[in-house]
C-alpha cells in the first residue's frame, strides 16, 4: 500500500465546503480515493473555544489524511484553535482567507483578511508556534474591484515570510458586497494564470490551485504549472470522478472499488453512527439523510441515476432508518453499477 505521508498527499485535494463537507461527506469520500487530501467545513475559533468542540472536531480514523479549516482572525484564538486540531489528531491546519459571505466578514476573517496581510501573517506565525503538523492557507487572488496580480503577489509573500509554506488559491476575486456565497463562486472570473504566475514567482513554496474544474483533463493541465488542484462542486456532485485518482495521481495500484462496492462499504459505517448516536430524531439522534444526502452523485451520469436519487430521497424510507435503504437504491440500478 502506498503511504500518502511520503508522497505530496495535497496533489489532490476536495476543497473544504460549508454544509457539505461534515464527516460523514469525507468518510463516504474516502471509500472512493485513499490518498486525495480531505478537508472540514470551516470551524470558527469562537465555536471551537466556546461551544462542543468534540461536535465541531470528531472525525473518523479513516478519513486521514484529513485537514481542519479555520476561520478566525485573532492569532491567540487561532493558536489554541490549532493546538486542538493536532490534538485531536488532524494533520493540517487551513486558515480561511477566502470565504466572501456577510457573516463571515462581521467576524473579520475570511476573505476580508486579504486586504490585512501583516494580520494573516501574525495569525500563522501563531498558529505554526503552536504545533507541529502544517499551517497552510486558503485565499482568493483579489477582493472587490482589486484585480492586480501585485495584490496576491504581495499577500502570499507576506504570509510566506511568517512560515507558511503552502498555499491554496481560489483563483477568482472575492466581491464582498452585492454578490452571495453561491455567486461569488460562479460569477467573478477565473484567472488560473494568477496561480500560475505565484508559482513561477515563488518556487520554493508548495502552490494548489482551486476554481471550477470538472474534467481530469483540467487537472493534468494545471498539474504541469502549480503543484497540486483542490477539486470542489464535480466532488460532491459527481463523486466517482475520484475512483482514478490514486493510481492517476499517487501511484497506488491498487484496484478502486465500484460504485456498488462503495455503497456496500458505506452500509457498516452508517450502522455503527445510528448504534452510536440513536435513530430518534426527538431525542436529539442521527437522521439517515445526514449521510445518504452526500450520496447522491455516485451514479451521475449513468442510466438510470435519477431513480437512485429517488430511492435515496425516499422521505418515508429514510424516515425508517434502515441502512439497507443503500440496497434498495443499488438495485435500481442493476446490473450497471454492480
Amino acid at each position: 500500500m502506498v503511504d500518502s505521508k511520503r508522497i505530496n498527499g495535497r496533489r489532490i485535494s476536495v476543497a473544504p465546503m460549508m454544509d457539505w463537507t461534515d464527516r460523514h461527506c469525507r468518510m463516504f469520500h474516502r471509500q472512493i480515493s485513499r490518498h486525495t487530501w480531505l478537508y472540514t467545513e470551516m470551524v470558527t475559533t469562537g465555536a471551537l473555544l466556546h461551544g462542543d468542540v468534540a461536535r465541531h472536531l470528531d472525525f473518523n480514523d479513516e478519513e486521514h489524511p484529513v485537514a481542519l479549516q479555520l476561520g478566525g482572525s485573532e492569532p491567540a484564538d487561532l493558536a489554541k484553535s490549532a493546538k486542538l486540531g493536532e490534538q485531536w489528531g488532524y494533520d493540517e491546519v487551513n486558515l480561511n482567507c477566502g470565504c466572501p459571505s456577510e457573516r463571515v466578514q462581521k467576524g473579520a476573517f475570511g476573505a476580508c483578511l486579504m486586504s490585512e496581510a501583516s494580520l494573516v501573517a501574525d495569525c500563522v506565525k501563531a498558529m505554526r508556534d503552536a504545533v507541529q503538523i502544517d499551517v497552510t492557507v486558503k485565499h482568493r487572488i483579489g477582493i472587490d474591484d482589486i484585480t492586480s496580480y501585485d495584490f496576491v503577489r504581495d499577500f502570499v509573500g507576506t504570509v510566506a515570510d511568517a512560515g507558511c509554506n503552502t498555499f491554496i488559491v481560489h483563483a477568482r476575486n472575492a466581491i464582498l458586497k452585492g454578490l452571495s456565497p453561491k455567486e461569488n463562486r460562479e460569477i467573478p472570473p477565473l484567472r488560473y494564470e494568477f496561480a500560475h504566475q505565484l508559482k513561477k514567482d515563488f518556487p520554493q513554496l508548495e502552490i494548489l490551485i482551486n476554481g471550477g474544474f470538472k474534467t481530469q483533463e483540467e487537472i493534468d493541465a494545471h498539474l504541469l504549472h502549480v503543484d497540486g488542484v483542490m477539486i470542489g462542486r464535480e466532488a460532491y456532485h459527481n463523486p466517482f470522478m475520484m475512483s482514478s485518482f490514486d493510481a492517476r495521481y499517487y501511484g497506488d495500484d491498487a484496484v478502486p472499488k465500484t460504485r456498488a462496492e462503495v455503497l456496500h462499504a458505506m452500509i457498516p459505517y452508517i450502522r455503527s453512527q445510528l448504534e452510536k448516536h440513536g435513530k430518534s430524531e426527538k431525542s436529539g439522534g442521527l437522521k439517515l439523510n445526514s449521510i445518504t444526502r452526500h450520496m447522491l452523485g455516485l451514479m451521475a451520469g449513468l442510466p438510470n441515476a435519477r431513480a437512485f436519487r429517488q430511492t435515496l430521497s425516499d422521505s418515508k424510507k429514510l424516515a425508517l432508518g434502515d441502512p439497507d435503504l443503500l440496497l434498495q437504491a443499488l438495485a435500481r440500478m442493476q446490473p450497471i453499477a454492480a
